[in-house]
Order: structure tokens, then sequence, then C-alpha cells
């Protein structure tokens, strides 16, 4: 009889439907897991601009930031056409199109930027264009079998103090209680729209969080605990995700954080244009070693093939994944896929950075709108196969 029931309980126990938590990637010591088991090594690439515009990728040098870049916009087209150019931006920029071909040449995650006004009001309301935009990704991602890391690139109030976080040119998410609230509500309607979902691989909390020029000494120890928080209203709704905490000073910095809080941590880093020898990521290997946790290079790039190919390898001898910055910009070599320059956009660049006061001719800013709209689409891009080379992935076919 009692042989019959174990028998009777195996059974049941195989037939019982797997917990949500066994279906989602976890961490294990230093490494990622896959659901399956296998270590999961993140060769990924973000999906910057799309919806957390920065200036430099339009050649702007003067308007950065997303409020800029929209002011700036605003004065060219006016405010009905502007809303409208960027309505076909959002539709354009990322579309199903560049999705499956980032998977068929070989990465296995995609980082996407949020800007947190897309999602929701400055009064907490959960409304706004980036949640169906969103959805639609995420489920682009899971078709094409990727990974998704959701990555905060704006909170409010602004966590960086420079243009890239929209805010006031100081991290006052960590001064006002209330920007913080809603930063942590933000992420907990995320979890709880994304719960379960083995699409998505982790929550990439805050990016870059507190510029070195700031007061550190202030900042730095309000980082580790705000973190607790976020994570804490994540897990309520989504147990078991991973949550990927950023170092300070520009993703830089581990200084300020004592041992894991918590189950399923993991540590990102972000580092451009640094050596390509074992001396550049010491630091952070000691952090990992001394913790036991799984180390994330967030973001890296922007240089050259041979710089990229150096210090990929870097990391991935050392069992550290990466994304590279960025998928799609204009003009440019380094990265995946290069949009035309329009004509005309050198005169655009300059009225919209103030640095010529006449509004170039009406005509002129149509046809320069519209050759940039047009020319988002995957199939009208150039793609820099030297750039996937560099990075171990599909050469040119």
């Amino acid at each position: 009889m009692r042989l019959l029931l174990a028998v009777w309980m195996a059974v049941l126990a195989l037939a019982a439907p797997a917990p949500a938590e066994s279906r989602l990637v976890r961490t294990e010591g230093k490494n990622f897991i896959a659901p399956d088991g296998s270590i999961l090594h993140i060769k990924g690439i973000s999906l910057g601009n799309w919806l957390m515009p920065e200036g430099y990728m339009f050649k702007l040098e003067v308007a950065k930031s997303p409020r800029q870049i929209y002011g700036a916009f605003d004065r060219l087209l006016g405010p009905e056409h502007a809303k409208a150019f960027w309505t076909e931006f959002r539709e354009r920029y990322i579309a199903e199109d560049d999705i499956r071909f980032i998977k068929s040449v070989g990465f296995n995650t995609v980082r996407i930027p949020l800007h947190w006004n897309l999602f929701m009001t400055a009064d907490g309301t959960m409304a706004g264009p980036g949640w169906v935009l969103l959805d639609r990704v995420v489920g682009w991602v899971k078709a094409a079998g990727l990974y998704a890391i959701v990555d905060l690139h704006a909170a409010p109030g602004g966590q960086t103090g420079i243009n890239h976080d929209d805010g006031p040119g100081y991290p006052l998410m960590f001064y006002v209680p209330r920007d913080r609230d809603l930063t942590v509500k933000l992420w907990q309607a995320i979890a709880r729209r994304y719960a379960g979902d083995p699409t998505i691989l982790g929550y990439d909390i805050l990016n870059e969080p507190i510029a070195p020029y700031h007061d550190t000494a202030t900042l730095n120890p309000r980082l580790e605990p705000f973190y607790k928080r976020v994570t804490a209203a994540i897990r309520a709704v989504d147990p078991g995700r991973v949550v990927i905490l950023a170092a300070g000073q520009w993703s830089s910095s581990f200084d300020m954080f004592g041992p894991p809080f918590a189950a399923n941590l993991a540590y990102t880093y972000h580092s451009f244009w640094a050596s390509t020898k074992r001396d550049s990521i010491q630091r952070h290997l000691n952090f990992a070693n001394l913790h036991d946790v799984p180390l994330f290079l967030g973001e890296t790039g922007e240089l050259t093939d041979d710089w990229n190919a150096e210090f990929r390898t870097l990391h991935e001898t050392h069992g550290i994944g990466w994304s590279f910055w960025t998928y799609k910009n204009l003009d440019t070599p380094s990265t995946v896929v290069s949009i035309k320059r329009p004509d005309g956009w050198n005169e655009i660049v300059a009225f919209a950075d103030g640095r010529t006061q006449a509004k170039p001719p009406d005509a002129l800013i149509e046809k320069a709108m519209a050759q940039y709209l047009d020319g988002l689409p995957f199939a009208r891009t150039t793609v820099r196969w030297s750039y996937l080379a560099s990075l171990g992935l599909k050469a040119a076919p």
C-alpha cells in the first residue's frame, strides 16, 4: 500500500504544473541559470533611443536630454506635428523585423531602456503610450526566443544627474521622497504586469545612478537601501524574479554595497573605452568573488571593432555576460545597424542646438523629417557586419 501511495504521489508531482519561479532565469553563485538548468551566457544589445531619446543619437550636441530634444522638435515642427512625429518614431524605430534580426545574428537578450513618463503621469497614474509599446516588444522577444531585460533609464526626479536621466541636472530622486515613491510604484506595476513571464530575464532597477561629481558621500549610502525597497516591491508581485543592481558613479563602483540582501540578485556595471586588460575589471571581479554573485556588463561599446572584440573576450574569459550599446543609431559605424543621415540634417541640428537662429525652410524640415522616419525600418538601415563579427556573432552572409 505504501509503495502504491508513493508511486501515486510521484505521478502527481510529475503531472503538476511547475511553480512559476522554476520557469524563470535565476542566479546561482556567479552564474545566471536558464530555466533548463544550463548556465546562461548573456549576449545582449540595448534598444537605446527608442523609449528614451538621447541627443547624440540625433547628432545633437546641445539638446541632449529628452526634454531638450522634445523642445527642439517643437520649435522645428510645431507642437502638434512634433507629437505626430514622436508617435511615428516609436512605431518605426523598433519593429518585429529588428527583433527577428537580433535573434538571427546570435544575440540572446535585448535590454530595453525606459523613460518613466511614457508609463505614468506626474501624479502616479499608470498611463501612457509606453505600456503598449513595451507589451509589443516583449511579445516579439518571446516569439523570437530571446530574453528581455527591462531597464529604467530615467526615473522620476532623475537618478544620475546628467542628461540621460532627463532630470534637472541633479539626482533628485535620492532627495525627494515622492520621486522615490513614484519609482517604486512604477517598478511594482511593471513587475505585476509581467509576473511569471519567462521572457523577462530581469529588471535593471536604475541606469547609472549617482554621477561621481555629485555629493557621493551623502548619496552612496542611500543607494542600496533604495534597491532593497524596490526589490521587496517587485518580489511582492513577481517572486523569484532576478533583480539587477547597478553600481554607483555611472555604474562603475560597487563600494557602497554589502553582501547580497536577497536571493536572485545580480550586479551590473558599465564600461566604455577602458583598458582591455584584466586590470580594468579587477575591482568588479573582487566584488563578485567576495560575495559569490553574478556580474553583468550592462553597457559598453561605441568604439572600434578591434576594441569590441578584445573587451568582449576579456569578459567572456571571466564568465561575465554583456549587453553592448546600442542596436540602432544615426549614421555611425559603431552600432549594429545604422540609419542613413537625411538631406539637410546638418541644418536641422544647427537650429535645434541653437547654433543658428534662422529656422530652416519648412520644405527642408519636412523633407528631412520624412527621410529620417522612412529610414528607420530595419530593411532601410545599413547592417554593420564587422561590428557583429567583433561580438563573436554572425558575420556578413
